[in-house]
């Protein structure tokens, strides 16, 4: 349902998500929690530390809560969305946005490191979905938001290494295949495949010149923001997507068309 408030159109009002990650000022996640909220769902920011979700809810109002979970725990996970479940009668969106990113070559990724990337990215991914799958399929509804990357499309970008570029190509994999398995039950599984975005990621880490080439290859002409990641999760959360599962969503500005 689509409702109407004071002329804005809430496409969420009554809803509940959870957005993993959400913590950061800046990040992806809280643009996303932030839109959300301003759209009438009731958002559940997860976050390693307890005080900085917490915080972070507070900033969206709307009867938001923060919790914390550490999403490569697979425990955690389940205490986490039982806990939302709990307090806010429900989880009808999961934004799977924890991740993070190492700027190594091929030959300088150690154990630690793969394990490290790969189970943030790709392992929390895995686990909180498992963690909301049964009550969505209790409801027959459910909408399941990955963020991925343009890495896992061209193989590299500017600040992960080839390990971040796997984790994140796993995503996509994991999308479809959570998307074709659970299409009858009424939930839908979507990725969003950001470019470069300003983020507390990128900032103060590129110098003048290597911000000039970037741009260079946007045919935009800018990098993106925080909220164009978040716009393109609103319309996937949404009915605006009633009919659309396993599809992965380029937000780049056109650095990769194809």
């Amino acid at each position: 349902m689509v409702v109407r408030n004071g002329g804005l159109m809430k496409l969420l009002d009554g809803k509940t998500a959870i957005v993993t990650g959400g913590a950061s000022p800046r990040g992806l996640g809280k643009a996303t929690a932030r839109l959300f909220a301003d759209h009438g769902a009731r958002v559940a920011i997860l976050d390693l530390d307890q005080s900085e979700a917490e915080t972070a809810a507070k900033d969206l109002g709307n009867g938001s809560i923060g919790v914390a979970c550490n999403v490569t725990d697979k425990v955690a996970c389940e205490a986490a969305a039982a806990e939302v479940i709990d307090r806010l009668g429900g989880v009808d969106i999961l934004v799977n946005n924890a991740g993070i990113t190492q700027p190594l070559k091929i030959m300088t990724i150690e154990p630690e490191n793969y394990e490290a990337v790969l189970d943030v990215n790709l392992r929390g991914t895995l686990y909180m979905s498992q963690a909301v799958i049964p009550h969505m399929r209790e409801k027959k509804s459910g909408s399941i938001v990955n963020i991925s990357s343009v890495s896992a499309q061209r193989g590299g970008g500017v600040f992960g290494g080839p390990h971040y570029s796997a984790a994140k190509a796993g995503i996509l994999g994991l999308t479809k295949a959570m998307a074709r398995e659970l299409a009858p039950d009424g939930i839908r599984s979507n990725a969003v495949c950001p470019g470069f975005i300003a983020t507390d990621i990128t900032a103060g880490k590129l110098t003048e010149e290597m911000h000039r080439s970037i741009l260079k290859d946007i045919p935009m002409g800018r990098a993106g923001e925080a909220e164009d990641v978040a716009g393109c999760c609103l319309f996937l959360a949404s009915n605006l997507s009633a009919y659309v599962t396993g599809s992965e969503v380029d937000v780049n500005g056109g650095s990769l068309i194809h």
